[in-house]
């Protein structure tokens, strides 16, 4: 699960981590009011940032400087409701619904530091660079030299020597070391304590003043761990996220939308992602991908085929099952019901494999429906690229 930026700096805040103060505002007037706050001294300036759940927006025209209230009312006024492209968003943009008013810093150096679980150690690992404000995937690509990293064992935590070894690093003065290992402890115990899946900071900078302060920051958490987390999982922001997928987790269904034509249900992520394969070889494109999974019961078929379906880019479906703990007359039920219910108006290609397979075959092919069915994996997606073809 993503969250806010100023909902990540809410949480960090907690551990000690520094931030600029801040206040969340979804109205100009709000925006305006709330920059009151930072534009007390002669000279002063304060940022607005459209808050989305994407980064780059400071190059889409996203975070933008104000020196007065009504400059910080005009921003926002400009801001909420424009849809802002980036290169994580994706041609659609995301639309601006809230503006976040912050105080602003005089910026000596732009850092970068970043947590991720790093699966081939089974360790968190902290990253940092000296190219901070620059997406990190531009800088492991054209200058991964430049990426420092610490592995840091669990037993024990970030310890202040490797916090010092990236200070060093980074080139930080010794005099703010200290301040560097305080932040970087903090941004690792609540990277734990939260359970979250990554953590960055970028850029994080160090000021005229010798202060060290996250200016922006990401999170996103395990989605099994919420439970333990009812705060976090209480920001989410179901505006941000595709309305599919929102629908798909209230059925515990794993649905990401694609930019194929062809849709997919297949119980198990190997073989969702191997279908996809078969299809891209056979030369067509997934419209999403879908994993049922492996105990999944006939309102979760049922729920999978309208989500599917509902995207008006899908002009045939690949059902594709194999059936080992989840039963093919399970799957077949299922389709029937789903079929009947949107009234199928594309071309379906099923293939049944495992548990009850002849008794899921006569049920489909009982059922009156017009299907195409299939043997096997590859039968299946060139039966399914050739109807999508022909649809």
């Amino acid at each position: 699960m993503n969250i806010h930026e100023y909902q990540a700096k809410q949480i960090l805040a907690k551990y000690g981590v520094s931030v600029p103060k801040g206040r969340i505002a979804f109205t100009p007037a709000e925006a305006e009011e709330a920059s009151r706050d930072f534009l007390a001294e002669a000279g002063s300036v304060c940022v607005v940032k459209a808050q989305i759940h994407a980064g780059g927006r400071g190059k889409a025209g996203g975070v933008k400087l104000a020196k007065s209230r009504e400059e910080a009312g005009n921003i926002a006024r400009e801001l909420l409701g424009k849809v802002l492209v980036t290169h994580q968003t994706g041609p659609a943009g995301k639309e601006v619904k809230k503006v976040y008013v912050e105080e602003g810093c005089q910026i000596a150096r732009e850092l970068y530091v970043g947590l991720v679980v790093d699966r081939s150690t089974q360790r968190v690992v902290m990253m940092a660079s000296t190219e901070g404000g620059v997406e990190i995937e531009e800088v492991a690509a054209k200058t991964p030299e430049k990426i420092l990293k610490e592995f840091i064992d669990p037993a024990v935590g970030l310890i202040p020597f490797q916090g010092r070894k990236l200070a060093f690093g980074l080139g930080i003065d010794k005099s703010l070391v200290n301040k560097a290992v305080k932040f970087m402890t903090g941004l690792y115990n609540a990277f734990v304590a939260s359970d979250a899946s990554m953590a960055e900071i970028n850029p994080l900078v160090v000021t005229k003043g010798g202060d060290i302060i996250a200016l922006d920051a990401k999170m996103s958490f395990d989605d099994n761990a919420l439970f333990r987390h009812k705060d976090i999982e209480e920001m989410r922001d179901l505006d941000e996220e595709d309305p599919k997928e929102v629908a798909a987790s209230r059925f515990n269904l794993n649905y990401v939308t694609l930019d194929g034509n062809i849709g997919c249900m297949v119980n198990g992520a190997g073989l969702a992602m191997a279908t996809m394969d078969m299809i891209k070889l056979s030369g067509g494109n997934p419209a999403n991908f879908l994993d049922v999974g492996g105990g999944a019961n006939k309102e979760q078929v049922t729920a999978a085929f309208k989500l599917i379906t509902s995207d008006p880019n899908v002009k045939g479906v690949l059902v594709n099952i194999f059936g080992g703990i989840m039963r093919c007359d399970i799957i077949a039920e299922g389709i029937i019901a789903a079929a009947k219910d949107v009234g199928l108006k594309v071309p379906l290609v099923v293939r049944l494999q495992g548990t009850n397979v002849e008794q899921g075959r006569k049920m489909l092919a009982e059922s009156g429906l017009n299907l195409i069915t299939a043997e096997n994996m590859d039968e299946a997606a060139q039966k399914a690229v050739a109807a999508a073809k022909n649809a």
